[in-house]
């Protein structure tokens, strides 16, 4: 038994009257974060002195006495206090280099506003300061634990949701002794080394047709007008099908591969760097030169489409839940290379070759099954050899240099990565 912090998400089913008090608590929140972040952005440029959440606090109870921003009074005091939070974090993020400078917020992208306190559920109904006959929710299972807080967001298309976020008890899986190697791809979406392969159903490329013509069709209305309006909502229920679509297949494959295997091996992939664009190539006289970007523009849809990053986070948070592992490899091993029989590294591999026979014993591999096996091999290596400890997941780790293609790991010196594996 342990304590973990789980999210209920409901839609939402608001009045007309509610539905305008909403849209004042997004455009109110927005507009205070928006205020604020122009407010220290000035007194930096001009002061070169920096401003903090608790003088901002003051500033808000004083402008809400002002006679041109009474409106403020309507709105929830503690979700304009969280939004300068927000903000205050947002500032610490970046001075951390942990994330870039904040940005403005625009009302057309998803609208939400937290409420931290004072939330209850009663009788399907979402209890909140300033709305005392609660809203309407869809609820398709029972709330469990000590309610914590919430926050509403609005869609893009114009549909209302609540995240409810509980502290409650949780009864881990029970333990089957098994491990596993993952390979993820673009052919296959997962490769196990038990020989399972989960299919990429590309969500983007099975809708890219109707989303390009809905996208034409907007194309040729007139911005602002009823029928831009209603034609970028038909763009929008695309996009969020492919969303749904996409985070279903994700929730789904985790939660089985966590109940099936306690320990899970992965490969630590640099996704912002394989997606990243082209660097321009340039001659002698300036002129830019062809350099690839066209045609990997194709691959860099797919691996975005695919969504490893989102995988990972999802299968890491549901394995801390329930006592599981989630071991990363090193970037760097040459898992498709290797023959998972004899040792040998091809190097002559490309990613045209999907399947190889390796030369030196004569076994003939499948590509992604053969790197699986490679995966969950070298994670048993390191487990016994060296223990799982953390390593820098990112792009400035170096390989050792393993040797030439007619060289195999047992006749070098034995390989032990510059990094290893983060357990989760």
């Amino acid at each position: 038994m342990k304590i973990i912090k789980y999210t209920y998400k409901f839609r939402l089913e608001p009045t007309d009257d509610q539905k305008i008090l909403l849209n004042k608590h997004f455009g109110s929140v927005r507009w205070t974060y928006n205020y604020f972040l122009n407010q220290r952005k000035d007194e930096y440029l001009n002061n070169k002195k920096s401003l903090n959440y608790y003088d901002q606090a003051k500033e808000l109870t004083q402008l809400k006495k002002q006679e041109d921003k009474k409106w403020l009074k309507e709105i929830n005091s503690q979700t304009l206090q969280f939004s300068l939070n927000c903000l205050d974090t947002a500032y610490d993020g970046f001075f951390k280099k942990r994330t870039q400078f904040p940005k403005f917020k625009s009302r057309k992208s998803k609208n939400s506003f937290t409420i931290p306190q004072f939330v209850s559920v009663k009788k399907d109904k979402l209890i909140i300061p300033k709305f005392r006959k609660g809203i309407e929710m869809i609820m398709e299972r029972k709330i469990k634990g000590a309610i914590k807080h919430c926050s509403i967001s609005k869609t893009t298309t114009g549909k209302y949701f609540v995240s409810i976020l509980t502290e409650q008890e949780h009864i881990p899986l029970n333990k089957t002794g098994l491990s596993v190697g993952i390979d993820l791809g673009l052919k296959d979406f997962l490769v196990l080394s038990n020989g399972t392969k989960i299919k990429n159903h590309r969500f983007l490329k099975h809708y890219e047709r109707i989303l390009k013509l809905n996208q034409q069709s907007l194309s040729r209305k007139t911005s602002k007008s009823v029928r831009y309006e209603k034609q970028r909502i038909k763009v929008a229920i695309i996009y969020e099908k492919i969303t749904n679509s996409r985070m279903d297949l994700i929730h789904k494959t985790t939660s089985a591969l966590i109940k099936q295997f306690d320990t899970i091996y992965l490969e630590d992939l640099n996704i912002k760097g394989m997606s990243h664009r082209c660097k321009a190539k340039q001659n002698e006289n300036g002129k830019y030169l062809p350099n690839g970007q066209s045609a990997k523009s194709g691959l860099n849809k797919s691996i975005l489409d695919v969504a490893w990053g989102t995988f990972i986070d999802v299968l890491e948070y549901k394995a801390l839940w329930n006592d599981k592992s989630v071991i990363h490899i090193d970037r760097f091993f040459p898992s498709s290379k290797t023959c998972s029989k004899c040792g040998w590294i091809n190097n002559n591999l490309t990613l045209k070759d999907r399947t190889w026979i390796c030369p030196k014993c004569g076994e003939k591999h499948d590509r992604d099954f053969n790197a699986a096996t490679n995966i969950l091999n070298e994670g048993y290596r390191i487990n016994i050899s060296v223990g799982t400890t953390d390593y820098e997941r990112g792009a400035k780790i170096r390989p050792k240099k393993l040797g030439t293609s007619n060289e195999t790991l047992k006749e070098k010196e034995h390989y032990v990565p510059e990094t290893t594996t983060s357990l989760v």
